[in-house]
């Protein structure tokens, strides 16, 4: 029995035979302005300021059947910076229903089961030592969605327990590359998850996979989280592509407005003769009302994995942000 194409000629069908109700166009942005530098042997910058801005247009509308249809696409001043054409950044298309989950299909920014999740306990510290230094920081691996891909979150199955599905339709060769994860939240304070991608290359040594764990405990105002993520591809001499990033967070809630977070995090390559590049950091953050003020203060050693002296640098920044 084919049961996929089964469940498209249902899924079709409920779609073309259903009216539709009166649906609803929102807007939602925010904005940022930066102030950060660096200390260390070897600079191309001291200091500067930076703004961030985004704005988020939604549409849904729900069908006489039970399911939500939304539209959303993304303007990003970033965007418009590194591509030097346009603002017009992430964009999807979801359908969703209580019985039956949510479907999403990005054409652009979306994400696979595990890059869903790759996101470190500590909150990327690595990602503010690739600007301003003689000798950028080691970047992260992902097995990333890319155009056109397809993310589908189930309803939950038993109490707390939800499953993800990804699929990559852009990978080298005309082979997809598939993903699934779960999250569990069944215990009060507890979050879980674990997420497995492939990703797709033309051939073994470009092909492998990435592994995501994830899970934070919140006890009182405490809460302690951790992250590893796991990308192998190739062998042998393509082990230098092999990466394991792993980290640890606390965080105390001094109060609704305000905390303070600690974190590490390690970036290990595949290969025995390089070392960890280390990071380690705290920061503060202030809430009022749309308003977001941060504070950070981050160390980072060996950022290329190696010992030399012009790879160890501290880094702060001052942050002001906006949701509206």
């Amino acid at each position: 029995m084919n049961i996929k194409k089964i469940g498209m000629t249902a899924l079709a069908a409920s779609l073309v035979s259903t009216s539709v109700f009166a649906g609803e166009l929102t807007a939602t942005g925010g904005a940022s302005l930066a102030f950060e530098g660096y200390s260390g042997t070897d600079l191309t910058s001291d200091s500067s300021f930076s703004m961030g801005d985004s704005v988020t247009l939604s549409g849904a509308t729900e069908l006489d059947n039970g399911l939500t249809i939304t539209m959303a696409f993304e303007l990003d001043g970033d965007s418009e910076a590194s591509s030097t054409t346009s603002a017009y950044d992430d964009n999807s298309l979801t359908i969703s229903s209580d019985a039956m989950g949510t479907l999403k299909f990005s054409a652009h920014g979306g994400s696979s089961a595990s890059s869903a999740l790759d996101g470190t306990a500590a909150g990327d510290m690595f990602d503010n030592f690739d600007t301003g230094l003689t000798s950028l920081g080691a970047a992260t691996k992902a097995a990333g969605a890319g155009d056109n891909s397809f993310f589908y979150t189930t309803p939950s199955l038993v109490d707390g327990l939800t499953g993800t599905l990804s699929l990559n339709t852009t990978g080298d060769a005309g082979h997809h590359a598939m993903g699934f994860g779960v999250t569990y939240t069944g215990v009060d304070g507890l979050s879980m998850s674990y997420g497995s991608a492939d990703v797709s290359g033309a051939g073994s040594t470009t092909s492998g996979d990435q592994t995501v764990m994830k899970a934070s405990y919140a006890v009182g105002s405490v809460t302690l989280a951790y992250t590893n993520s796991d990308y192998k591809i190739g062998t042998g001499a393509t082990q230098a592509n092999e990466q394991e990033v792993t980290s640890y967070a606390v965080s105390y809630t001094v109060s609704d407005a305000l905390s303070v977070t600690y974190g590490i995090e390690s970036i290990s390559s595949g290969l025995s003769t390089e070392s960890d590049a280390e990071y380690s950091g705290i920061s503060a953050a202030y809430t009022a009302g749309g308003m977001t003020l941060t504070a950070k203060n981050q160390f980072a050693d060996g950022i290329l994995h190696t010992t030399a002296a012009d790879e160890d640098y501290d880094y702060w920044s001052l942050g002001l942000s906006f949701a509206f």
